[in-house]
């Protein structure tokens, strides 16, 4: 299989943009990822996967770490943790009781802990148990087909409230044992 097909194939699926950040050899580290997802709500689980070779990969392994949704208006940011240095210093906001540095001004921001790390290929998938997180208001920055992307219109409705899966409509009585 040709790698850079499918990388140009899997860059079909929309992504929002994050940059996590932790600590490592005393300093405050950040690295820019796009494998972001959510795992569960109870206990409250994230999942970010990052390439074995990369340095982020070997300073995230059992550290706390800090998952940042990126605004619109942050692709700078986004290249600055790629690997592409902006002109000027990050302002990093200290972790409080031993979380991880976080970033100023993000869209959201999830302070984990180490909760298991997996061999995923390539990458390493590392799942964090989220202890402190923060929303604000305003658009994220996307990414599609190798560029950075705005959001456009939102549809007026909600498809999954009206579908026969939306998990608040189901009925789940049947995993709960029977006394």
């Amino acid at each position: 299989m040709e790698t850079r097909t499918l990388r140009n194939c899997l860059g079909h699926f929309t992504t929002g943009v994050t940059v996590i950040t932790c600590m490592a050899e005393g300093e405050p580290h950040g690295a820019t990822v796009n494998s972001f997802t959510a795992v569960s709500l109870d206990p409250a689980l994230v999942l970010v996967s990052l390439d074995r070779r990369t340095k982020a990969c070997r300073h995230l392994e059992d550290v706390p770490f800090t998952v940042h949704v990126l605004r619109e208006r942050q692709d700078d940011l986004a290249l600055h943790f790629a690997g592409k240095p902006a002109d000027q210093p990050i302002d990093w906001v200290p972790g409080t009781g031993g979380l991880a540095p976080r970033l100023p001004d993000p869209l959201t921001y999830l302070a984990c802990t180490p909760w298991r790390s997996y061999d995923g290929g390539d990458h390493v998938l590392f799942l964090g148990e989220i202890q402190e997180y923060e929303c604000y208001q305003g658009d994220p920055l996307v990414f599609y087909l190798g560029k950075f992307r705005r959001l456009g219109t939102a549809f007026e409705t909600i498809p999954w409230l009206e579908s026969a899966d939306c998990p608040s409509t189901l009925d789940f009585s049947w995993l709960t044992p029977a006394s």
